[in-house]
């Protein structure tokens, strides 16, 4: 198990909950500039944290701390890098980056997914494959030339999601937040969903998910099962 949490840890967190307070707030009064600031500075300051509290925890195993960082990496690069990219491909930017982060993340989750709901739980495992194809069929009419891309990156969030079960119910939770905060995403790209409810839903789970799955990570000790 993960010792206490350090001051360097616990200040880290506490700045990451405030940064996604504010970014809400910013959302909700229609502040553009404070919620992309505050966007953008979610990861490196979770990341922070993520490394507090890795070198307070026993037996963390490498790879799974290696590939978080390169998730956190890659999710605040798809937090930053539509805002620089030109508008015609800034969503393609964003699915690219968070892609990179979907796969981190199964490389890091694939070695324990023996205590996953694949194994443990076969028909809950079965109803993230259904809202996966829920979503893929209501966004279809509207992802045109996406389409493709859509599927592949809904792949592998589900594949991320259902891996995330097997460290633990932090990491499922978060796996199942991330995968509501990018369907939401989907949902107002393709299906002309709007509003600022809506974005500060995506925004509200999306910090939430990040913040679980690396509080499940740095719990997660026990070796994968091999057998």
């Amino acid at each position: 198990m993960a010792s206490h949490w350090s001051l360097p840890a616990t200040r880290a967190l506490t700045a990451y909950l405030m940064l996604a307070v504010a970014n809400l707030v910013a959302i909700a009064v229609g502040a553009s500039l404070l919620s992309n600031w505050t966007q953008w500075l979610l990861m490196p300051i979770l990341t922070i944290a993520f490394v507090a509290l890795a070198r307070g925890a026993t037996g963390l195993d490498p790879r799974l701390r290696t590939a978080t960082l390169a998730a956190l990496g890659f999710s605040w690069l798809g937090d930053l890098l539509p805002h620089l990219a030109p508008d015609s491909v800034a969503f393609l930017v964003m699915v690219g980056c968070f892609l990179l982060a979907q796969v981190a993340y199964i490389v890091g989750f694939l070695p324990h997914w023996r205590r996953s709901v694949l194994v443990t739980a076969r028909p809950l495992a079965a109803l993230y494959a259904v809202v996966f194809i829920a979503l893929i069929a209501a966004c279809a009419g509207g992802a045109g030339p996406l389409l493709g891309p859509v599927v592949v990156y809904g792949l592998s969030l589900t594949a991320m999601a259902v891996l995330a079960t097997g460290l633990g119910r932090l990491t499922g939770l978060g796996g199942a937040l991330f995968m509501l905060s990018d369907s939401l995403i989907a949902l107002k790209a393709f299906r002309e969903w709007d509003g600022r409810a809506l974005s500060m839903a995506v925004m509200g789970t999306y910090a939430a998910a990040e913040a679980l799955l690396v509080m499940g990570i740095v719990r997660q000790t026990a070796p994968p099962v091999t057998h």
